[in-house]
Formats: C-alpha cells, structure tokens, sequence
C-alpha cells in the first residue's frame, strides 16, 4: 500500500521515508521475477548492451544488490525485504569458476570493473550480516574474482573509483591489494579537480552528473565507510574533497526544477534519480552544508518527478528512457540493467529513521522561492531560475565532452549552448547532424549546419546592470560524420571536415531573458558559398500535437507555446528572417518538438548579431532591449545591452588574434 502523505513534515512533497521504502523494496521485488536459478544474474527484459547479456545480467545483480544494501544498512541489519539470502546465493554462483552463471571477471571484461565496486561497496557495508555468515568457501571465491582488478589498467575517468573502493575491501578482508595503484588512482582523481568544487569526467571539458554521481559520491563513501582516513587518505585531502562536495551542492541545488526535474545535459540520462546522488552523501557523511529539510525537499523532489510520471513501468521496473522507455536516450553500454545505478539515489535509505534529514521540515528548492542567477565557472556555465516558471537553465560557454580545438560533431547533450530542467535536445533525427536547438550555426545552401566543438572559452562572469555574461569563439566546420560506427559514449562524431570561420557568441543573461551575440569572423576561410546564412536556434519544447508558430519574417520574432512552456527567439540586430523547426519523435518529453530560429540574409562578416532568446512558461511578450555596438580598436567589439527599465549591461567581443 502507498503510505500516507505527511503535509506537516513535507509540506512540499509530501513523502517520508516511507515512501522512499515503499519505492525502493517495490523495485526489489519487480526484478525478482528476472532472477536466474542460481540468483547470479538479473535477465531484465530489454536491449542487450554491447558488452553482452552475460554482462548485463551482472549489472541487475549488481545495481539492485546497492539498492538492498542500503535499504540493511539504514534498518542496522534489519532485512525488510528478506531478499539478502537471495543475494548471497547470486554471490556463490556468480564466482564460482564452474558455475553456469560464473560472472565475467572484471580482468576479462571491462563492465566487470564497474558492477565489481558496488559488489565490494555493499558487502563493505553490511559486513555483520552478510559477509561474515558467508561459506569460508565462497568467501574465498569472492576475494579471488575481485582480485582479478589488481593490476589491469582502468581509463583516467570516474573508472579509477572502482577499482579504489574494491582494492580497499580487499585489504579489509585480507586479500590482494595494491597501494601503489590506489595511488595513482588518486592522483588522476586530483588532475580531474577543475576548481569550484567541480570536476570534468576525463581531460575533456566534460561535465555532467558523474560530477555529483561519481567524483564526490565514491570519494566520500570510501572515507565514511573504510578505515582509509590517515593512512591510504591524507587528513587534508579528505577535507579538500569535504569542502569540494558543499561548494558543488550549493551550486548543484540551483539545477533542480520546481517539479523535481533534474538538468536534462550529459550521458547516462537513463539512471534518472542517480541525480539525487550527491545530496545524500552530503547528509551522509555531514559535509554537504545543505539543512536537511532542503536535502529531502532536492531528493524527494526528484524520485517523485518520475514516480509521477510513469517509473517505474506498470511491470515495476526500470526501462532505458525518462519518464517512458525512449531508447533513443541510451548509449552503446547501456543495457537492461543500466538503469537500476538510480540505486545510488537512494542512497538516503541508509540513513536510519531517527536521522535530522528524515526528520526535518521540508524547505523550499531555490527554483521554487526566487529568482536567481549565478555563474559556474569551472564548466563555464550561467544559471538561472524564475519563482514563476519554476525551470532553471543554464547558458553553456564552457562545456563540449571535446578538447579545445577538437574538430567533431556537437554532442546535443554537451555542445548547445542552452540546457534547462523543463527541455532536452533532439537526440535522434536529422538536427543531430545539423543542429538547431540552441545552436549558432553557418547553413550551407542543401542545409548542412556547422558545428562548435573545440571552441575556446572566453569568460564566464557576473556583469553590470544585474546581468551574467559568457562568451566563447572557434572556428566551426563542417562534419560528414555518416562513416563513424564507434560505440556511443556520449561524444560527438568524426569524418571528413570542412573548415569555416571563426564563430565568436556571448550570451548576456538578466531575469532569464538571454541577448545572444554573434560575429563572424572569415579570416581563413574562403568566401561563403551561395546560399549560406546564419542560424541562431532558440529552446527545444516538445508537444503532444503538431507545432505550429507564432510570428512571423516580418516581425522577426517567432515563438512556439506547448501547453507547459513558451520558447521565443526575436531578432534584435542583424537578422532579417525567422521560422520554426518542428520534427516527431526526436526526445523522450513528447510527440513533436519545435525550435523557433532566427537567420540573417547571407553571412554578414565582421558584424555583430543580436537576438533574444527565452524559455519561459508563457505570459507577455517581453520587450526587447537595445544593442548599441562599438569597434574596439583591436579587431573586437564593445557591446552594450540596455535593458527597458533603464539598465545597461556592457561586455566585449575581443578580435581574433
């Protein structure tokens, strides 16, 4: 039965940790009916990934066995489930040499790897129950599978965790284990650090939720729940990775919709309520510095906003997509059991009943209680949210999942310059190769649009007149990228490059209305073709019916209105015609989605472009503000916004070197 709502406590969503519970031994028991014989593998219908159902069966084992965990872990040993039993007989077959369901040896397959930390994080945890009543026998085949990570190579990304958090059970249990690699395991944790509090995912600008769901979760369980503080951790490293993890939260709180959604931006979209992740370790372990009413409005929040809205599915389960199953949204490693690491944000189940966090008043989300902008340095992000829409956005300069320089397709989910709560890209179709949403882009004359990644950051900061600024310039190209076949891990997409001219935007925000900027530079590159124009491309909103626009090419304003929010793009300078582009069946938030854009005739090199861009939930038309231009004198630009309440905001547009 679902339990009652509890108003009083939560008065913004309602739920307890009952709710929480029921949700979590729901999805326990969904999956049992996919259990193999011998319990070491869960063979959830779906897709099979590219590692193969040998693997995937593996990961429902893995990802459920986090969530059974926690749910032993926050009763003190109580199993209210009484599926732990069950988990210990996957244990014994999965690494059992001769059993038909032997698990895949993290040394014979990479997947291994990963599903091989949750195994060791839990058996970590629940040691007293679960560990020490294991068979001697099968003790000992567990440590000799997990042992098989010492010594193979991991790849310098959130990966070197795993192999930390299961070397360190290892030496707990007395088994195999390397210092030198926890280590080294470090140091590429270190050169991950961008400052902020944030981290990118690899060497590559590549920032998503691994930042919270990854890089602060499994650091700060390792030092909450292994005796590593002081010997394999040093005291000021563990408190650099504390005060990181508050400095994220503050700002990561600020990317949770009013309705619980979290930023639809990056990979691995499919594990849903992982988003939640980080909140809870920051209760955890105490260094979040969110109040704990906050903590479980941000939590609850987010598993209600899919629980109300189809997820699980009506058999119980976890399906590849967002709130339905959409697998357009997975990527080549993504299978059945993928989705099941939203686990890790259930996290606060470990947290006992009697715990400040279960127990506090519910407050308000920011998104919910002001209006608000800030800049995020680190990925060169701005952020905004209005009280009365209840979306947050961000303004993206500084993130691409690519190198400066990099010449490949844009990723949608890493190179647009706008993500928000309420919106997502099209993440099949034809705007992948040529994209439109929030895209600056030159258009050929059969229609092909350049792409930004490798662009370089120029700044990201708080400007006058209240408003943030960010800007970033690169030479586009051309990409065919028809012949990449490569497995789809979230970046963009090589083939043959053409090159175009340097692109400089900068997006001036204020009370979440954005001035984009444009200027063409052609220095080094031939004259455009016949028929090439600048497109600018406003905010993606999807709708159950077809589209239709409002507005028009002489008014050079367009905007399209679902029945939940208003994307507008209006030409303030420079462009001479607009339109809307409309595609079904392009993301998982509805039928059709619609694009607003914005051209101008040609390529008007070494002008700059202006045009306002809003995603809003509907009202006014908004009145748009001036844009007065001044040559610097070094090849740049001086730019003045003047806002229509009298304020004004300026920035530059440098020359190219």
């Amino acid at each position: 039965m679902t339990p009652e709502k509890n108003c009083e406590l939560s008065p913004c969503t309602g739920w307890t940790r009952q709710h929480w519970a029921s949700t979590a031994d729901g999805l326990l028991r969904a999956v049992q009916r996919y259990r193999s014989p011998a319990g070491a593998r869960f063979d959830l219908p779906g897709p099979v990934s590219a590692n193969g159902a040998s693997a995937d069966g593996l990961e429902g084992f893995a990802r459920t066995f986090l969530l059974q965990g926690f749910r032993v872990v926050g009763e003190q040993g109580r199993d209210p489930t009484g599926l732990l039993e069950r988990y210990a007989e996957g244990l014994a077959a999965g690494t059992d040499p001769a059993s038909p369901e032997r698990w895949p040896r993290p040394d014979e397959l990479g997947q291994a790897k990963v599903e091989a930390a949750s195994i060791a994080l839990i058996l970590q945890v629940t040691r007293p129950w679960l560990w020490d009543e294991l068979d001697e026998r099968v003790r000992g085949r567990v440590v000799d599978w997990l042992s098989t990570v010492v010594g193979q190579p991991y790849p310098p990304i959130n990966w070197v965790w795993f192999r930390v958090v299961v070397e360190s059970f290892l030496r707990e249990v007395g088994g195999p284990w390397s210092a030198a690699e926890i280590e080294e395991d470090l140091a590429v944790h270190a050169a991950l650090r961008r400052g902020g509090g944030w981290y990118s995912d690899g060497q590559e600008r590549a920032f998503d939720h691994y930042v919270g769901w990854a890089l602060h979760l499994y650091p700060m369980l390792w030092t909450h729940w292994f005796d590593v503080v002081g010997s394999l951790c040093p005291v000021g490293t563990y408190r650099t990775w504390a005060a990181d993890l508050a400095r994220y939260l503050d700002d990561a709180v600020h990317l949770v919709g009013a309705d619980g959604s979290p930023l639809l931006q990056g990979r691995s979209l499919v594990y849903r309520f992982a988003a939640a992740a980080p909140f809870w370790v920051g209760a955890l372990t105490g260094h979040g510095g969110l109040a704990p009413g906050l903590v479980r409005r941000v939590c609850s929040g987010v598993l209600r906003h899919f629980t109300d809205r189809g997820v699980p599915d009506a058999d119980g389960l976890l399906n590849l997509g967002w709130h339905g199953a959409w697998p357009g949204m997975r990527q080549a490693y993504s299978g059945a059991g993928s989705p099941y690491w939203a686990s890790k944000g259930m996290l606060g189940l470990a947290l006992p009943a009697h715990h400040p966090v279960w127990n506090a008043v519910e407050e308000p989300l920011p998104s919910e209680t002001s209006d608000h902008g800030r800049v995020v340095s680190p990925p060169g992000w701005l952020v905004s949210h209005r009280r009365a829409d209840g979306v947050s956005i961000v303004l993206n300069h500084g993130t691409d999942h690519a190198e400066p320089g990099a010449r490949r397709s844009d990723s949608a989910l890493y190179a647009r310059l706008g993500y928000s709560t309420a919106t997502v890209p099209p993440l099949i179709g034809s705007t992948v190769a040529d994209p439109v949403d929030n895209a600056v882009a030159i258009v050929d004359a059969e229609g092909a649009a350049t792409h930004r990644t490798g662009f370089e950051r120029l700044y990201a900061r708080e400007a006058d007149g209240g408003a943030l600024a960010a800007a970033s310039r690169g030479r586009v190209c051309w990409v065919d990228a028809r012949e990449d076949t490569t497995a789809d891990h979230g970046y963009g997409r090589r083939g043959a490059v053409v090159e175009g001219p340097v692109v400089t935007v900068a997006s001036v925000l204020r009370a979440g209305l954005e001035v984009r900027l444009v200027r063409v530079d052609p220095a080094g590159w031939e004259e455009p073709g016949a028929g090439c124009f600048v497109r600018m491309g406003g905010w993606p909103v999807a709708s159950d019916g077809e589209p239709a626009a409002r507005g028009g090419p002489r008014q050079r304003r367009v905007s399209f209105a679902s029945a939940a929010l208003r994307s507008l793009v209006s030409g303030v300078r420079g462009f001479t015609g607009c339109g809307l582009a409309a595609q079904a069946g392009t993301t998982p938030l509805g039928a059709w989605t619609a694009v607003p854009w914005l051209a101008t005739d040609g390529v008007p090199a070494g002008e700059v472009l202006a045009g306002s861009v809003l995603l809003d939930r509907g009202g006014r038309e908004p009145v748009d503000p001036a844009v007065l231009v001044r040559p610097d004198g070094e090849g740049g630009h001086e730019v003045t916004v003047a806002w229509p309440d009298g304020e004004g905001t300026t920035v530059e547009l440098p020359g190219v070197p």
